[in-house]
């Protein structure tokens, strides 16, 4: 599949950022590849988006350079856990379950799931009820994966990789909905792709959510660097430009 020879493509690929000082510590941030407008492969073959450049400007606010880590959503944590990447840098949920074994930084961004249906779908769903019985789908690792099994009213859930993966199901009529991030659904819609498929509007997202940087627990002093970085950039406008800069306002 085109998703995953792209991915394979992107998994070793590394990067830094920032002019530093000589001999400036150089820390692994695990991100995914394909979660546009948050992390994502550029024309340049490179990890762009905005938790990307958001992490490299804290780097150089705090005094680090960034080699970044793409890698499936799914193995973030656990990357993170065993000491295979040194940060996350990824739209992935602040929630308990995840708080009890990572550590987030105060938040950056929020936003809630959406609703993909086939084009040719124009009943107006509101919530998870509204498609009972169907087959439905979300990304691997997601906060969504886990209320669909939990609300135990559909025929089947599938699990996917990536958002791509659950779009393209729709677009190709093998799923009924998908239920992904609204901000990176509707960046793919925006470009033309997955041309058999939109986003409901009349959708309440029922799982809001807040992102941030996320360390490995206990480390309390590299988190206090990273959240004054963050409020310097709150209080400058400076994120509010690069939410701007990559369509999330």
């Amino acid at each position: 599949m085109r998703f995953k020879s792209v991915f394979a493509s992107v998994i070793a690929l590394s990067i830094g950022f920032g002019s530093l000082p000589a001999g400036a510590e150089t820390l692994r941030v695990g991100t995914e590849a394909q979660g546009i407008p948050f992390a994502f492969l550029n024309d340049q073959n490179q990890i762009d988006g905005f938790m990307v450049e958001l992490i490299k400007v804290i780097g150089e606010k705090v005094g680090f350079d960034v080699q970044m880590e793409p890698m499936e959503f799914s193995a973030l944590i656990a990357s993170l856990t065993s000491g295979k990447i040194d940060l996350i840098s990824a739209a992935m949920y602040n929630t308990p379950t995840r708080a009890e074994v990572v550590d987030f930084s105060d938040d950056v961004y929020s936003f809630g799931e959406g609703m993909v249906v086939s084009k040719d779908d124009t009943k107006e769903y509101t919530s998870f009820k509204d498609v009972e019985g169907e087959i439905v789908g979300a990304q691997l690792g997601t906060v969504y994966i886990a209320a669909l099994e939990e609300a135990g009213i559909f025929s089947e859930v599938k699990a996917y990789d990536t958002i791509p993966a659950v779009m393209n199901d729709v677009n190709a009529g093998r799923i009924k909905a998908g239920f992904v991030d609204y901000p990176v659904a509707s960046y793919y819609l925006g470009q033309g792709q997955f041309p058999e498929v939109h986003l409901v509007k009349t959708y309440k997202a029922a799982l809001p959510g807040r992102i941030g940087i996320i360390t490995a627990k206990g480390d309390t002093e590299r988190m206090a660097k990273i959240n004054a970085a963050i409020a310097e950039l709150k209080e400058s406008g400076e994120l509010d430009k690069m939410i701007e800069k990559w369509s999330l306002s």
